[in-house]
């Protein structure tokens, strides 16, 4: 029996679908880490081309784009990564890849948000990264648009701009695990539904920002992306 709330819960956030009244409810946000060769140099690590891994995002964490986030906490190293966005748009477990294709319901822009001195201070002690990564707002995303309507994927530009300099500037071809292998994968480990979001890497090219800088980016074929980030509380 359910029973009454001691406290108010928050509905789940949602992201707003192309051609679409209805928005799109997330309950989980998977991220793949180092899936991008010339990203995983930049950061001195090396490529793990046995199986992709992963982290999570907080649902909560869920954030539009054509907004504001305060500077967060503890942090003087915040950075942003550009990414390609799955959504999942039926349930699929223990799939191959063309079967998790097809459970693929749309992509768009997103931005995973990171603490990185957070971040790589927990590497560095073999900890998890969760204060790193699941920093509240620091999943922005844009508006979805249909896996259909995208089309084949590979050949788009992914680029992100701060303050009109180009940052990131590479092609989604770059992809070490291509979103086909990385669903496959991780319908070995969840019973991924409807609701879940995967955050597919980053680039190279991953920066800080400051209070006031403007985020701009893009993928060819997507809405484009904007975030502005406002004063620390």
């Amino acid at each position: 029996m359910t029973k009454e709330a001691l406290f108010p819960s928050p509905a789940w956030p949602s992201v707003p679908v192309k051609g679409e009244s209805a928005a799109y409810p997330v309950h989980r946000i998977f991220c793949v880490g180092r899936n991008y060769a010339a990203h995983a140099a930049e950061m001195g690590v090396e490529v793990d081309r046995e199986a992709p891994f992963y982290f999570t995002k907080s649902a909560l964490m869920t954030q539009a784009t054509d907004t504001t986030i305060a500077y967060p906490p503890g942090t003087e190293n915040f950075h942003y990564e550009m990414e390609l966005t799955i959504f999942i748009g039926k349930p699929v477990f223990r799939a191959d890849p063309a079967t998790a294709a097809a459970a693929i319901y749309g992509y768009a822009c997103g931005l995973d948000m990171t603490r990185r001195d957070l971040q790589l201070a927990a590497r560095a002690k073999q900890r998890p990264w969760d204060l790193g990564k699941d920093v509240e707002q620091s999943a922005v995303f844009a508006g979805i648009t249909k896996a259909d309507a995208f089309g084949e994927i590979g050949p788009q530009r992914i680029h992100l701009e701060v303050n009109g300099d180009v940052k990131q500037d590479a092609h989604l071809s770059d992809l070490i695990w291509k979103v086909d292998e990385i669903v496959s994968d991780l319908s070995h480990y969840y019973h991924l539904a409807p609701g879940d979001v995967i955050m597919t890497g980053t680039p190279a090219g991953v920066g800080a920002v400051v209070a006031g800088d403007v985020i701009t980016g893009g993928i060819d074929g997507l809405d484009p992306i904007r975030l502005t980030i406002g004063a620390a509380e």
